[in-house]
């Protein structure tokens, strides 16, 4: 009977369990899209999830909560209150997506995309500025060097 197991154990016992999702979210904050194995991701969209909900109170237990939970790293509790939070202040839930992206060569094992939901819009953003960047003529300064 499965009464009252709520989590996958992903094949690790608890401290490392924790501290795998903990990683995990980590590289999401950071790099905003993720590639890892199905189940994984699975887990890793209802560890963070609560976390972007709790961001969005921008206060300082909230800030404090979220160091806690993403090993006292200062530079993904900055990006998600400043950033990520912010982003999905209008949103009720259902912050993150997870995509199948088929099998794994080596074991075929299922694998899957984990992204926030605007990526691909912050992803096209982003090639927008970088081709306006380079349509851009380039300036001459007064020695003649050649600048941006």
């Amino acid at each position: 009977m499965r009464h009252r197991v709520d989590r996958r154990k992903l094949r690790r016992h608890g401290a490392h369990l924790r501290s795998m999702l903990s990683n995990m979210a980590i590289s999401l904050i950071e790099k905003e899209s993720l590639k890892t194995t199905l189940p994984r991701a699975k887990e890793l969209q209802r560890y963070i999830e609560p976390l972007v909900t709790l961001a969005r109170k921008q206060t300082l237990d909230a800030k404090r909560r979220l160091s806690a939970q993403l090993h006292q790293k200062r530079a993904p509790v900055h990006k998600m209150l400043d950033d990520i939070a912010k982003r999905f202040v209008d949103r009720p839930g259902g912050y993150v997506r997870v995509i199948k992206a088929g099998m794994r060569s080596g074991d075929n094992a299922a694998m899957a995309v984990v992204q926030f939901v605007d990526y691909q819009d912050i992803l096209a953003k982003r090639e927008e500025e970088a081709a306006s960047d380079e349509k851009k003529p380039k300036e001459k300064t007064e020695d003649g060097a050649v600048t941006k």
